[in-house]
């Protein structure tokens, strides 16, 4: 297609696009920008009260509104990775990841004879939500502790834990390594780190066997003294290859389209309302900084003169919006 033809169809796209979007949306002038930045939030506790490492359950609750009504749509932390963004025209990608399992996570309770995920844990909430809007997704990755003392290790239902972590793998939730039990890698020699590795991963897969993980959330975003460590290793018959090490801070990321993307110095932004809501606003008041997506994840598209920041992924076509 030529490039006057496909700015005539993008056009066109937007425009039909627009009516299915929300008001907020819709309104503005938001046009594809596949080389934008994209939130990766950082969740801890979800619980009373709120605090420093806690977000309550209304608040989780309104987050998941404001990030809705403002465009926001869910992706997989792997699909991310992999460049695999498949989100409706004029929305942009977001991430969520939930540290530490702690139990307002994941909590299971009993309903007529069934377990199910209790609506003001944060699973509950994430599905009742999509329930209501469908277009949101459901994605999250959740870096959990197998050898954490309580309340932390595994969501803290000890006859439950392989009941939560097989049904996570099963209804598109990740699960990540975040250590065995929270340990400052940066402290450690390599021994130690590939011990606390390598252990994780396999308490995780005598649960969900044959589950790779993918990821790595550092404890306190401390890195060991040699970043190899993190990214694989081994300690007796399990083996360990991270395709990604994440930060604890450091705002939002770059495009996984982008040339300066680096899976393993990936910042994240924590999801306290401070945070939360500096960044709603910086994107508002600065949306050419936004990832936007095209609508067709065969094609990347970036801003005139860009073409040079972009990498190439295998099976996309990079192109320059008109």
């Amino acid at each position: 297609m030529s490039r006057h033809l496909r700015a005539i169809a993008l056009a066109a796209a937007v425009q039909a696009t627009a009516a299915f979007l929300p008001a907020a949306v819709s309104a503005g002038s938001l046009q594809p920008n596949e080389l934008g930045r994209v939130m990766i939030l950082e969740y801890h506790k979800v619980d009373q009260p709120e605090g420093r490492w806690t977000r309550t359950p209304a608040n989780f609750r309104g987050d998941l509104e404001r990030l809705w009504e403002r465009g926001y749509r869910l992706v997989a932390l792997n699909d991310l990775l992999d460049g695999r963004i498949t989100v409706l025209l004029g929305t942009t990608p977001i991430v969520l990841t939930f540290d530490d399992s702690s139990p307002g996570q994941f909590r299971l309770i009993e309903q007529d004879g069934n377990w199910v995920p209790d609506p003001d844990c944060a699973v509950g909430i994430l599905e009742a939500f999509e329930r209501r809007h469908p277009e949101f997704g459901r994605a999250a990755t959740f870096f959990v502790l197998p050898g954490a003392d309580p309340p932390n290790r595994l969501f803290n239902q000890k006859d439950l834990a392989g009941r939560k972590l097989q049904y996570l793998a099963a209804h598109g939730y990740e699960i990540g390594n975040h250590t065995l039990w929270h340990a400052n890698l940066a402290k450690y020699p390599a021994s130690v780190v590939s011990r606390q590795l390598a252990t994780a991963q396999e308490w995780i897969q005598r649960h969900v066997p044959g589950y790779r993980i993918r990821t790595l959330a550092l404890p306190m975003g401390a890195y060991p003294q040699d970043i190899r460590w993190a990214i694989e290793g081994a300690e007796g018959q399990a083996a360990y290859h991270h395709d990604a090490v994440l930060m604890v801070a450091g705002g939002a990321a770059p495009s996984p389209h982008a040339r300066v993307f680096d899976p393993y110095h990936l910042p994240r932004i924590q999801a306290l309302e401070s945070e939360l809501s500096h960044w709603l606003g910086y994107f508002e008041r600065n949306p050419q900084e936004r990832y936007v997506s095209d609508g067709d994840p065969s094609v990347i598209t970036v801003p005139p003169g860009t073409l040079d920041k972009a990498r190439r992924s295998p099976g996309a076509k990079v192109v320059e919006r008109p």
